[in-house]
């Protein structure tokens, strides 16, 4: 695949507006400023195809972006403190609603904060997942940000502290070392290769 060919669609505000699926789709999601933007530009090698912001809660809209055959979704970020009742609402009818909708949804990429434990809503994220029966994989973010003695305390504790870890794919990531980026790469590839 060409992932520096990936192309921005569109951005929608509401579920209403989002067109009906026309091909396989991928979709990121996380908790705000967890790293999806940064993510989707080392995957795509493209330095600003998801806009990067230093604010949480940014991506208030679902995001949409091209490379044939699959079409990939950025969802909005979650559980950011400073943000209205109603705005916080709105993304999550946005996400629950993208989840739950009878879309080609191949593949979810669930990413979380290595260097910490799984938030709340992390973890009702991954009930969500297992309980929908949607197929999901998890990116742990910011993974040069501890040293090797960390790091190895940090997967240990994921052991215990995310139901189910044993038995998901699981791929440490690093904007920074590009860890992680073609082991993404090549699971996006496997999918496409069955379009």
């Amino acid at each position: 695949m060409q992932f520096q060919q990936a192309k921005f669609l569109a951005s929608y505000g509401t579920f209403a507006q989002i067109p009906p699926p026309t091909t396989m789709e991928i979709a990121f999601v996380g908790r705000s400023n967890v790293g999806k933007s940064t993510l989707i530009n080392k995957i795509f090698q493209r330095k600003s195809l998801a806009r990067v912001s230093a604010v949480p809660g940014k991506t208030a809209t679902i995001n949409f972006y091209m490379l044939p055959p699959l079409t990939i979704v950025d969802l909005p970020g979650y559980g950011y403190a400073k943000v209205s009742k109603s705005e916080k609402q709105r993304w999550s009818g946005l996400i629950s609603n993208y989840l739950a909708s009878d879309r080609d949804l191949r593949l979810i990429l669930l990413l979380i904060d290595m260097r910490h434990a799984p938030s709340k809503d992390d973890l009702q994220m991954i009930e969500f997942l297992v309980e929908c029966e949607l197929p999901f994989l998890i990116v742990l973010t910011k993974a040069d940000k501890l040293n090797k003695t960390e790091r190895e305390k940090r997967m240990k504790n994921f052991e215990t502290e995310i139901p189910y870890f044993s038995q998901i794919h699981v791929i440490p990531f690093s904007a920074v070392t590009r860890e992680g980026v073609s082991e993404v790469q090549a699971v996006l590839e496997e999918i496409a290769a069955d379009a």
